[in-house]
């Protein structure tokens, strides 16, 4: 086996062809990182000329003229292949301590333990405790779950071999029912163009100031955009609702209830069923006037609901980021997304619809519990990928530990 950097096309083919590809791990994330001061380099394992691993490496300053390594969603290869895992870290930290480095952080795109929708691990199911004793013992330090830079915890759902009436008949019903809801309203889902990436960020902006994260700048998006849009990689949507319509539809629908009630002998087996379409139009008069409401205080007939962006980078299409104005929150317009991307995966050869994070800890019920509700509500299964670890490469990363804790 041989150790030896490689050229971008080499790896972009490599990366192209690997079960553990993922979008982070692309050669466009490291042009988005050079834009923030990052260096990239790539480096591979080659066994009778034939290329079996291979990473990205991005690398950036720190103090006393010492270099981070990271290998986002590295490495690339068979990490059961014990042989090679060592070989190509023992290569790597060489490689690494000559570029003046004194640190390489991995957060491998593997499976630690299947888990199942309720995140109980699967009895017989995928279990890569080997892989992770192994990187323990080859130095790695397991980084904690709230420090990872990636997530750590994911709800995916399965669509390979999968029909959209099948998935839509495995979706609980209350989901199911919220995405026919919405598409009763006369919801759309719209893809939106590179020039109006902003409407999409001020989604994300107030999103982030109530929900008290910290949002990305535009030019994240549009760097993204830019980066994987021309291969159709990365999408953005809105969902907007048209309140006249919507307002119309109200009415129609008002009507027949009223109608059908009106029609009803007095006799008193019909009271109760004329207690009921009262309440339904008692309902459907206070939706009609709040999207009266909506109108006024607006002074627009088409408002922007919530907004999405996704990776489709095969075998997964990844629900990145997404967010919503929270006086609109109430029409559910991100099931509809859901759906709407669902079907376009099934439709194109996708195996897996990656609805991405979730909390570590889904059975202590944490604060941001209804995440993983929403998600469970499409069906599918909870994954748990091995974690974040680093790898010491010199003295100098006690020393930068002791400095970002005097720091913090």
């Amino acid at each position: 086996m041989n150790f030896q950097e490689i050229t971008e096309k080499e790896y972009r083919i490599f990366w192209e062809n690997h079960p553990l590809k993922t979008f982070l791990s692309a050669p466009e994330i490291s042009k988005l990182r050079e834009k923030s001061g990052w260096k990239t380099y790539y480096v591979g394992v080659k066994k009778n000329k034939k290329l079996i691993a291979a990473t990205m490496l991005l690398s950036h300053p720190r103090h006393f003229g010492k270099e981070e390594f990271y290998s986002p969603r590295g490495y690339l290869l068979d990490f059961k292949d014990k042989e090679l895992v060592d070989f190509f870290t023992k290569e790597l930290k060489k490689y690494i301590k000559e570029k003046k480095g004194y640190v390489l952080r991995i957060d491998p795109y593997v499976i630690y333990k299947e888990r199942d929708i309720d995140g109980n691990i699967v009895e017989g199911g995928e279990d890569n405790s080997k892989v992770v004793d192994n990187l323990i013992e080859l130095g790695f330090k397991k980084v904690p779950e709230e420090k990872m830079e990636q997530v750590g915890w994911m709800f995916s759902l399965g669509l390979e071999g999968k029909t959209v009436e099948q998935i839509q008949k495995e979706m609980k019903p209350n989901t199911r029912n919220t995405i026919r809801k919405a598409e009763k309203f006369g919801i759309t889902v719209n893809e939106i163009s590179y020039d109006e990436l902003d409407r999409f960020q001020s989604i994300m902006e107030e999103t982030s100031k109530r929900k008290g994260f910290s949002n990305r700048k535009l030019s994240y998006y549009q760097e993204m955009y830019k980066l994987f849009h021309d291969k159709n990689e990365v999408k953005f949507f809105i969902t907007e609702l048209n309140l006249k319509e919507y307002t119309e539809r109200l009415k129609k629908e008002k009507k027949e209830k009223e109608e059908k009630r009106d029609n009803l002998s007095d006799a008193k087996y019909n009271d109760g069923a004329k207690k009921n379409l009262t309440n339904e139009i008692e309902s459907f008069n206070k939706r009609i006037k709040e999207s009266e409401d909506i109108m006024k205080d607006t002074g627009k007939d088409i408002i922007t609901l919530s907004g999405s962006m996704f990776m489709l980078i095969h075998p997964e299409v990844i629900y990145l980021s997404s967010g919503n104005y929270e006086e609109f929150m109430k029409f559910n317009s991100q099931y509809l997304i859901q759906w709407e991307l669902i079907k376009y995966g099934i439709e194109n050869g996708f195996k897996k619809h990656n609805f991405y994070g979730i909390p570590a800890n889904i059975n202590e019920h944490p604060k941001d519990y209804g995440i993983y509700e929403f998600k469970r509500g499409f069906n599918g299964y909870v994954e748990e990928l091995i974690g974040e670890y680093e790898l010491p490469i010199t003295w100098h990363y006690k020393l930068m530990k002791l400095i970002h804790k005097i720091k913090k």
